[in-house]
């Protein structure tokens, strides 16, 4: 029996050709995949990569410290900002034309490094690397959902995915040091150049062109992408702001506010618009919002326990770099090897059981550390294997239940929600620690050595920012896991109503 794509309208005629047919294995969609894997890769690499240049390029190009944190910076606000106006567009002009053209500015861009003489230069460039990921990675989730026609052939390409684009963050800042040891820094950036072909030659010959049924035509609300744009940038540079002026600057808290009204205005527009940039009906529906919930609570809790953990292994225990990057060991490893878990636990358990048992083991992970962290390392290590096996099985399943639950031509819009929801709340993960470490610290957090009292306050911040943490990825989880159960109360009504009729 020939399997049809959603949506396809069946024709007479000779049967369909093979070349036409969707992918049945991986081995069969190889090209795609490794298109698909390269940008993903790219995103996660990137950051991770340069972090560990921060000091050279400073002195280098002669830059301050607030200019080097807009090096990484812009690239965070430009990329999340960005997300769901490129996402509403490769749905009206083709997800896979989006990310091509994404795809040569982003060898463009970092082509341009070689030529970077000042520090305004650099932060131009990340700015424009920033737009080529907003063009490109949303549409790596769409472009593998649509490659295939089975959620589980589904699940175990987005596991492969996100696989090899762990494995960049992984290695990122080891691979960095060892560049820099005899190559300049923008070797760093260059690297990004065969990436980005590398992506292009397989999509452009493993993906086909998005077909018309895939795709709408409503005009594109630009009002709403403005203030949509608006409103993600300013909540990415909100939770910056908290950490680096403290709760007493007034610059933060207005910053907020800003992001709230635009926020507001937003969501006015799109129940106004004829054509939104953004069906919120779509956005409401249960697999949806339960999906952007489970997303939003593992990044969430990923960033903040990451943010604690670091500084808790140098600053209170006296850790170097070095020993503090062996004790994440765990979570890395975690992360990467979790993958081979992920396919049998959805084969066993469903997609959406699989995604509340991965949400249920971040919320776990949370309130080991919160509660016991301070103890010693192995409730620290614990904290970390946890949240991050429950943040790799999330990451694969609720963004694959976000795009069950939306319609084929509405599927690059959801993909970017999925990772405008975890950028987003990586940054407030990383504020809420920062915000009650600077309430209850007193003194210069960095300096050489603390007073015991110091460092019962540093104890004491950490154990009531992992507990806070907790609270807001639970509520989170218990939101996701209500939404949720609608879909199976929806499913188990339509099920005893087709029994009743026959």
């Amino acid at each position: 029996m020939t399997v049809r794509r959603p949506g396809a309208v069946e024709k007479a005629g000779p049967p369909i050709e093979e070349a036409s047919r969707p992918p049945r294995s991986l081995r069969e969609a190889g090209a795609a995949l490794a298109g698909l894997s390269a940008v993903f890769l790219f995103e996660m690499l990137d950051n991770s990569i340069l972090n560990v240049a921060l000091p050279t390029i400073g002195r280098e190009l002669s830059a301050s410290t607030t200019v080097l944190q807009w090096v990484t910076g812009v690239y965070a606000v430009v990329f999340g900002g960005l997300m769901l106006a490129f996402g509403a567009l490769a749905d009206r002009v083709g997800r896979r034309k989006v990310m091509l053209v994404g795809l040569v500015l982003l060898g463009g861009a970092s082509l341009a490094t070689a030529f970077v003489t000042t520090a305004g230069q650099l932060i131009a460039v990340r700015a424009a690397m920033g737009v080529a990921a907003a063009m490109t990675t949303p549409g790596s989730l769409a472009l593998a959902f649509r490659l295939f026609d089975e959620d589980a052939l589904r699940v175990r390409a987005t596991t492969l995915i996100s696989t090899v684009g762990l494995v960049g963050l992984a290695i990122g800042p080891t691979a960095g040091g060892f560049v820099l040891a005899f190559a300049p820094w923008q070797m760093l950036l260059l690297v990004n150049v065969p990436i980005a072909a590398l992506a292009f030659a397989g999509i452009r010959r493993g993906i086909p062109a998005d077909r018309a049924d895939e795709l709408h035509r409503d005009p594109v609300d630009v009002s709403g992408a403005l203030l949509g744009t608006a409103t993600i940038a300013l909540a990415l540079v909100a939770p910056t702001l908290f950490v680096d002026a403290g709760t007493a600057s007034l610059l933060p808290w207005l910053t907020t506010a800003a992001a709230a009204m635009s926020a507001v205005l937003f969501v006015v527009r799109q129940r106004l618009a004829r054509h939104p940039l953004l069906d919120l009906e779509l956005v409401a529906r249960p697999l949806v919002s339960s999906g952007l919930a489970f997303k939003a609570a593992a990044s969430l809790a990923t960033a903040g326990l990451g943010y604690l953990v670091t500084l808790q292994l140098q600053l209170d225990w006296g850790w170097t770099p070095a020993q503090a990057a062996l004790g994440l060991l765990p979570q890395v490893v975690v992360l990467i090897a979790g993958g081979a878990l992920i396919g049998p636990l959805v084969t066993r358990a469903g997609l959406d059981q699989a995604a509340r048992l991965g949400a249920g083991a971040v919320v776990c992970g949370l309130a080991v550390y919160g509660l016991l962290g301070r103890l010693g390392y192995v409730w620290v290590a614990l904290a970390l294997v946890l949240v991050a096996a429950g943040m790799r099985v999330v990451g694969v399943v609720a963004g694959t239940n976000v795009m069950r639950g939306l319609p084929l031509n509405r599927t690059t819009i959801g993909s970017a929600l999925v990772d405008t929801a975890g950028e987003v709340t990586t940054g407030i993960g990383i504020a809420v620690g920062g915000t009650i470490l600077a309430a209850l610290f007193t003194g210069d957090l960095t300096m050489a050595h603390w007073s015991a009292h110091q460092t019962e306050q540093f104890r004491e911040a950490v154990t009531w920012a992992g507990l806070a943490l907790t609270v807001l990825t639970a509520t989170l989880v218990g939101w996701g896991i209500t939404r949720a159960r609608r879909v199976t109360d929806s499913a188990t009504s339509s099920s005893v109503a087709t029994s009743e009729g026959a």
